[in-house]
């Protein structure tokens, strides 16, 4: 599926990432509270509220990035300066969704877990250009096989983590360097 970005939809085509995502895994995030682990510049955040939901919590390291338009708007919690390894939030959310740079998903996902309702849900992108082994890396870049290859390594890795995958599909772009990408949903797995 090759879809074509407009900047102006989302304020960043990561957006376009997690629109993607919603349909693909039947997800409404309409009324939802939910967490944004690495919002950055907001894609995800603004992708949320544009599917209604009531309140966004946009957790980032950096500081100032976040699009104007949506620090202003009133269901974004902005968490700047944050790590959201280690935030904690008044509340537990309906949905988080994680787009991380250096951080693996077997670190981010059990802190993602704590972080939401016993029936949330999690939609995570997965960069294997993050989770492989360097020696794999060729300028930062992996083969589509490649990366296919570790992200199901990181599928077998999350299924030890009190998580269960409900379903997984590419990113309809790629990250840096070119490298593919994927989405995956998530629930608890009480058993």
């Amino acid at each position: 599926m090759t879809m074509v970005a407009h900047e102006s939809q989302f304020a960043s085509r990561a957006g376009y990432k997690l629109a993607k995502a919603i349909e693909c895994f039947g997800v409404d995030p309409a009324g939802m509270v939910c967490v944004d682990l690495g919002a950055n510049v907001g894609g995800f955040t603004d992708c949320l509220l544009q599917h209604q939901a009531r309140k966004v919590y946009a957790v980032d390291t950096g500081y100032g990035v976040l699009d104007y338009r949506l620090r202003k708007d009133s269901r974004v919690v902005v968490m700047e300066r944050t790590n959201a390894l280690y935030v904690r939030l008044p509340e537990l959310c309906d949905l988080a969704v994680i787009d991380l740079g250096w951080t693996v998903q077997e670190k981010i996902l059990p802190h993602a877990r704590d972080l939401i309702k016993p029936v949330g849900k999690i939609i995570s992108l997965v960069k294997p250009h993050y989770e492989a082994p360097k020696q794999l890396l060729k300028a930062g870049v992996l083969t589509p096989e490649q990366s296919l290859q570790v992200f199901q390594d990181v599928l077998i890795r999350i299924a030890g983590l009190g998580l269960r995958i409900v379903n997984q599909t590419q990113s309809p772009f790629t990250g840096s360097g070119g490298n593919t990408e994927y989405l995956v949903l998530l629930e608890r797995d009480e058993n």
